[in-house]
């Protein structure tokens, strides 16, 4: 897992912690300061009847990286909601990257917004609502 030129965050702790993605080939690039980057290579097995990628791990790599961004500083944060927008489809062996940013926070709610590329092409948007469940824990 590379971690990138920064120091490492909270959700550095938790992606090391996070067997569900690591099982998918998930990298973190970075996370600092409510953004990260993160990277998936499409397998066979994350290839649906129509011979695409299923929507579910472009899914899963926009949460995971929704996740890591709105983690960085320190505080157990969930989703408390998310939606996507596939516009392009991928297949097996394309490299997805998948960039999250924090869009605005109050109080213990936040809104990021991800978009997930192939080779700089852009293959889905994904808007997260967050939730800080824990202040006082890092995640």
């Amino acid at each position: 897992m590379a971690r990138g030129d920064g120091a490492p965050t909270a959700a550095h702790g938790m992606f090391d912690r996070d067997k569900a993605s690591q099982a998918l080939g998930i990298e973190l690039v970075s996370a600092a300061h409510g953004s990260a980057v993160a990277r998936m290579r499409v397998t066979a097995d994350m290839v649906n009847g129509h011979g695409m990628t299923h929507g579910g791990y472009v899914f899963l790599l926009a949460d995971t990286t929704f996740a890591l961004a709105c983690n960085t500083a320190g505080p157990v944060t969930v989703a408390a909601g998310a939606d996507i927008t596939f516009l392009r489809p991928t297949a097996e062996g394309d490299e997805l990257e998948a960039r999250a940013t924090e869009r605005a926070s109050n109080g213990r709610s936040g809104v990021y917004d991800v978009t997930v590329t192939r080779a700089g092409d852009v293959i889905a948007e994904f808007r997260g609502r967050s939730r800080v469940i824990s202040p006082g824990r890092p995640a």
